[in-house]
């Protein structure tokens, strides 16, 4: 069974999130949605909220939902995808500035479990310019999340005190 992980802090999930989440499930038979869990990080949403709506987004918009599963994680990545079995990292890339990162981590990822694969999703177009932080700011303003963020998430964040 090949077994992928899709990592990230996903606070909240965005419709970019969810595109490459769309378009990778075809390719694996599983895919673990990686929630990770930084007790350093300030998160807008705790993660039980995170993983809740991340289940809920995949049930309502993709045809491949059966497949993918949502866990939470705290510690090194490379230690859940030995865990999990998984043989893959998928990491959606926006622009050159991701890049930079995002292959750091895959080289140290494969250091540390050999044989660990990190593939790199470009961002529709239409996604290129949106990230978490941004549908925060947007969410605690008041603004519109339509296309943005799935409709379960646009709910949840409807509520959020504005400054």
């Amino acid at each position: 069974m090949k077994t992928a992980l899709y990592p990230g802090t996903f606070d909240p999930i965005t419709s970019g999130h969810i595109d490459v989440l769309d378009r990778v499930a075809p390719l694996f038979d599983r895919v673990v949605v990686t929630v990770a869990v930084n007790q350093s990080k300030q998160t807008l949403l705790d993660a039980e909220q995170r993983v809740g709506l991340i289940e809920e987004s995949c049930r309502e918009i993709l045809p491949h939902h059966e497949q993918i599963e949502v866990r939470r994680f705290d510690g090194l990545l490379a230690d859940f995808a030995r865990e999990e079995g998984a043989s893959a990292i998928i990491r959606g890339l926006r622009g050159l500035g991701d890049f930079e990162y995002e292959m750091q981590m895959a080289v140290m990822n494969r250091r540390l479990l050999p044989g660990l694969d990190t593939l790199f999703i470009p961002a529709d177009e239409r996604y290129r310019h949106l990230s978490s932080s941004i549908v925060r700011d947007l969410a605690r303003h008041g603004a519109d999340l339509t296309g943005l963020v799935p409709p379960a998430v646009a709910s949840a964040l409807e509520n959020l005190p504005t400054p």
